[in-house]
């Protein structure tokens, strides 16, 4: 018995740690910008990492973390890491939940709060630690940092640095003497103006304000207008500002330099569209590497797809930093000098064999147990969520899925992509419903429900979810149970079914088409439904995967056994 065990224990083990190292060598089927023979292809993250930032850290100085704005969606402010600014992993998250230590807070972030949260986050390594700042523009400047310098483990609980609204875009610059200054960007929804920076003095350690804001550009009524997401650096005994103007589908790259932190800046455009098809570009970091190269990561905003990262080669030969190939964004270029590193990118595809959820995956909300947990049968358990009627009008009843919570989704990766499901859906009362879904300011879904002793294949779409509108149900075929519990109390019903959605680019300037289809054993697969239009959802891209929810306020909830989900050409 006890060599029995050694060996099950061993085995435990051995498949750990070939989980570990099949995650760590991950490879889109999808979309990969590493060529191969020396060279890159822009995006190098095909997915929505709005308003990133990097920065160089590690023990030899050659390892690269990027975070991100991650909005109302838990956990919070992803943390990937590269060894060459090209490929890129996932390896955890800042915030657990929003935000952990203020109840309120906590309460308040437990349902969707679309667009709010996490605004353009900033990551840097100071004295041995890594910090993230970012602007809540609702609730202030916060600070999170790591406990023990390490990226990938725990992150202490944020620190609300400046408390008020119209807070945006902030990041932190410590200089040679110690002191620590804050430049930030507003809110126009929340302060009323906007296009312009303001830069002040933080204590030492970073944790409050102990100076006054001072404008340190001002954007208005010039070309400049919405300059925004600033980043701070000193450079050669100059303090540089790099930030975006002109808007987020047009604008341009801000450089600006001055001998005092508070200005005045004298700045250049750096990096623009030009006669390439990159639009924006917008908001990144630069980063200087310990081979002497100069890099900026920025973002391109793809509608539907979301906010897409690029990397730019940078020139400093003229005493700016003249971005990409003379200014103009490039598609094709050699990589950063760096040690041997696998290629590697975010993962997509998952088995559910894990205890612990992949982190790819992101909830509505703050997380609550009840939404769903990893089981010991190789699944991951989502319950489904009671809603609430649009309207008090008891008929007919309307619904909607923008506020439901315990959706879980990630980011789309590619233009174009298939995602394939295998799941049992158990049900214990009549309207409970899980499947497939699209989400953003509109959606669809593809879903079984239950109707009696049966369960109805249903599409739910909602065109302009965000303003309250109510979903339409198109039932799509009646499929028998397969499987039924034997007991008495409080049976359950079960359908285990194959889900498949298929994103597509359409023409140019129009949104990507959805298509879906199901099979009841993975070998014929049926067409099904109408073609949905992708949307982003609010600052965000679009984002798929499971929702699960039902009716009845009352009934014992039912759930999705998710098997696995596999993202392929």
């Amino acid at each position: 018995m006890k060599s029995f065990v050694k060996f099950l224990s061993l085995s435990l083990i051995t498949y750990h740690l070939s989980l570990i190292t099949s995650l760590a060598q991950y490879r889109s089927q999808v979309w990969c910008p590493d060529n191969g023979d020396g060279t890159y292809t822009n995006p190098v993250i095909n997915a929505d990492y709005s308003d990133p930032d990097v920065c160089v850290g590690g023990p030899e100085g050659d390892d690269y973390y990027l975070t991100a704005s991650s909005f109302q969606c838990t956990p919070g402010l992803p943390i990937l890491h590269s060894k060459d600014l090209v490929n890129w992993e996932i390896i955890g998250y800042a915030l657990k939940e929003l935000y952990e230590g203020d109840a309120q807070l906590v309460e308040h972030f437990s349902t969707p709060q679309h667009g709010n949260g996490v605004w353009a986050p900033s990551i840097r390594y100071h004295d041995g630690e890594y910090y993230i700042y970012w602007g809540d523009p609702d609730y202030g400047v916060y600070m999170v940092k790591t406990h023990g310098g390490d990226p990938a483990g725990e992150w202490e609980k944020p620190v609300c640095v400046i408390r008020g609204q119209g807070y945006i875009d902030t990041t932190p610059l410590w200089d040679d003497d110690g002191r620590c200054y804050l430049v930030n960007g507003w809110a126009n929804s929340r302060a009323k103006f906007a296009s312009v920076l303001t830069v002040r003095e933080l204590s030492a350690d970073g944790t409050r304000a102990i100076g006054q804001p001072v404008i340190v550009f001002d954007g208005n009524g010039t070309e400049n207008r919405t300059c925004e997401g600033p980043k701070f650096y000193k450079r050669d005994g100059w303090y540089w500002i790099m930030c975006p103007a002109g808007g987020v589908p047009t604008g341009f790259q801000l450089a600006m330099r001055s001998k005092s932190p508070y200005g005045p800046y004298e700045h250049k455009i750096v990096l623009a569209q030009g006669k390439t098809d990159i639009n924006g570009p917008h908001q990144g970091g630069w980063v200087h590497t310990k081979y002497g190269e100069d890099w900026f990561l920025h973002f391109q905003d793809k509608d539907a797809y979301g906010r897409v990262v690029h990397l730019q080669p940078v020139d400093w030969s003229s005493g700016w930093p003249i971005m990409g190939k003379k200014g103009e964004p490039v598609t094709i270029f050699s990589k950063p000098k760096a040690p041997s590193a696998l290629i590697v990118n975010p993962v997509e595809s998952d088995e559910f064999n894990s205890p612990e959820l992949g982190k790819q995956w992101q909830w509505q909300a703050n997380y609550d147990e009840k939404f769903g947990v990893p089981t010991a049968f190789g699944t991951f358990r989502i319950y489904t969520h009671k809603l609430s009627p649009l309207t008090s009008s008891p008929s007919p009843q309307q619904y909607s899925l923008w506020l439901v919570p315990n959706m879980l989704l990630q980011k789309t990766p590619a233009d174009k992509f298939t995602v394939t499901t295998k799941l049992r859906f158990t049900s214990k009362a009549d309207g409970q419903f899980g499947g497939l879904i699209m989400m953003g300011l509109d959606y669809s879904a593809l879903v079984v429900r239950r109707m009696g002793d049966k369960f109805e294949l249903v599409q739910m779409t909602c065109i302009a979810a965000d303003k309250g509108k109510p979903q339409t149900e198109k039932i799509l075929a009646t499929l028998e149970p397969t499987a039924k519990d034997k007991i008495d109390y409080k049976p359950g019903i079960h359908e285990d079914i194959y889900l498949r959605l298929t994103v597509e680019p359409a023409a140019p300037h129009t949104s990507p088409i959805v298509r879906f289809a199901y099979s009841l054993n993975n070998k014929k697969w049926i067409d099904c439904g109408e073609e949905f239009r992708m949307k982003e959802g609010k600052w965000i891209g679009a984002k798929f995967g499971f929702v699960a929810a039902e009716t009845d306020p009352k009934a014992d909830r039912g759930w999705i056994d998710a098997d696995w989900i596999r993202v392929t050409p």
